[in-house]
């Protein structure tokens, strides 16, 4: 089963057990993916692929890490606890991420196989790392530890 089913079978399984917060999340997501399908639809295709899924789940994801971190300089703590329950839902339809030392050991592997050597270079092995690691890791931490290796 796909990611996409997966999260329309949940969704389906929310309404049925009357998950209001799990809901609003799970529609979320379906109109997230909705519209990805629309702006890709160019040759007929109409289906996302896993990787897309993971794409928009990812930007989600992200999006409620940043409010999580804006409501805490607010002050906000009962907005935090809400956005960390959908941040919760959308995590657990991400496939496992890399840790930030594994993504250090394949920051070093590429440094080298690349020759960089300084943060000129960093674009260059940014590029390199973001499409191998596409879904597996964020973009922020790969490039925290790209900048900690090449410095």
């Amino acid at each position: 089963m796909s990611i996409q089913d997966q999260i329309l079978s949940d969704l389906k399984e929310a309404m049925k057990n009357k998950q209001k917060d799990r809901l609003k999340v799970l529609r979320s997501l379906k109109s997230k993916l909705l519209e990805r399908e629309i702006s890709e639809r160019k040759g007929g295709e109409a289906s996302l692929s896993d990787e897309q899924v993971t794409e928009v789940l990812m930007k989600a994801a992200k999006q409620r890490k940043e409010s999580i971190e804006q409501f805490q300089e607010g002050g906000r703590d009962d907005l935090v606890a809400s956005e960390e329950q959908e941040l919760q839902i959308i995590e657990s339809y991400l496939p496992e991420m890399l840790s930030e030392e594994e993504i250090r050991d394949i920051a070093r592997q590429k440094i080298e196989q690349l020759g960089a050597e300084n943060m000129a270079d960093m674009g260059k092995v940014m590029g390199a790392m973001m499409s191998e690691l596409k879904g597996q890791a964020e973009g922020s931490l790969v490039s925290k530890v790209v900048k900690e290796e090449l410095s």
